[in-house]
């Protein structure tokens, strides 16, 4: 059986990590054998592929890089979708699993299924319900398309069957992010800046345009934060546009140790030691809500309720006085009690492979 795996940003590795490791464990149990390959949309030389993020994952680099740039998302699907065709065409697949929401996800599952060849959605389900965001244009569509949908919780089950998915097409296998994390919480590695840092310190990222983009919304947002954490130290990987714009709009305080992004074991480790994670991205939620760390999500929504129903996430809102407030409870110490949603037990890419190998007696 032959599977082509697309990734289209650096996240989408995260997931696929374990899937490459359960592939393995199933080629060497089993007398049937799966060939998983891994196509990666961007171009060879980005910066990031020459870090250690393949090493710390355990996980050989792409097999092929479509090598698409684009200054527009429908430049980009435009790009992504004639290489893709190609590809596939030169490289047979019964299955093509495309994972998250990116525009990629969405260009190679259109590619896929008009050639007649099985689409997967990894992460499937999830839902903003907001069509003026385009990974949400990126979900419905790929969704839609797509026959064989692997989702992480109740909620995404119920996001399918609200929008008509056929009950059999849906997979709740769990979250494959937290089988990722499983394998490599115990090989984290303490990174440098903390020797600057006092022992208690919380875990600050930012990088959704609505945010720092608006030069008003972020200088509030950030001076209520650097006010609530009071003499805590707040340790801040920023990717370069980012921290731009955040010392455009703020005199930047003793406490705020701004660093460029850190390697995934690296960055797994202050998830794991900090007192608290402020972050707008779902991934670092999942995993703070996995580690039991207090999380306020920059945004008055997620796309993984369960973060907030069963985990230790709480939403801001995008309201600076909200967001004071609840970095002030984390720093006090009085959040909210929570478990760990059910399915994130690190088996989920087991279950994916037997799945897709025909076996999974469901």
């Amino acid at each position: 059986m032959n599977i082509t795996v697309v990734a289209g940003a650096r996240p989408n590795f995260m997931k696929i990590a374990p899937l490459s490791h359960a592939v393995d464990r199933y080629n060497r149990e089993s007398d049937r054998k799966i060939n998983m390959r891994v196509v990666y949309t961007g171009t060879s030389d980005e910066a990031w592929l020459g870090g250690t993020l393949f090493e710390d994952l355990n996980i050989p680099r792409p097999d092929a890089y479509l090598n698409v740039s684009g200054d527009t998302l429908n430049r980009l699907a435009a790009g992504i979708m004639t290489s893709f065709e190609k590809d596939l065409r030169d490289n047979h697949a019964d299955v093509v699993v495309v994972v998250d929401d990116f525009t990629s996800t969405m260009a190679c599952a259109i590619v896929a299924k008009k050639m007649n060849v099985k689409v997967a959605h990894l992460v499937a389900g999830t839902r903003s319900f907001d069509m003026s965001m385009p990974k949400e244009v990126n979900r419905m569509i790929t969704d839609g398309l797509s026959d064989i949908l692997f989702v992480g919780g109740y909620s995404a089950a119920y996001n399918l069957r609200i929008s008509g998915t056929v009950m059999e097409h849906i997979h709740m296998v769990g979250n494959i992010l937290m089988d990722t994390l499983r394998e490599n919480i115990d090989k984290v590695k303490r990174p440098a800046v903390l020797d600057e840092v006092k022992d208690r310190f919380l875990l600050l990222t930012l990088n959704r345009k609505v945010m720092t983009g608006n030069k008003e919304l972020l200088a509030r947002v950030m001076k209520e934060i650097v006010a609530a954490a009071g003499d805590v130290d707040i340790v801040a990987p920023l990717h370069d546009y980012v921290r731009a714009a955040v010392r455009e709009v703020i005199d930047v305080p003793a406490n705020l140790h701004i660093v460029p992004p850190l390697g995934y074991l690296e960055f797994l480790y202050l998830e794991r030691h900090a007192a608290g994670i402020i972050t707008d991205s779902g991934n670092v939620a999942e995993e703070a809500t996995f580690l039991g760390v207090p999380c306020i999500t920059l945004s008055g929504y997620t796309e993984h309720k369960e973060t907030v129903n069963t985990g230790s996430n709480e939403l801001g809102c995008d309201d600076p006085a909200l967001i004071g407030e609840l970095t002030g409870r984390m720093v006090e110490g009085k959040w909210k009690k929570s478990s760990i949603p059910e399915r994130w037990d690190g088996h989920t890419a087991d279950r994916i492979v037997c799945i897709l190998a025909g076996e999974a007696d469901e």
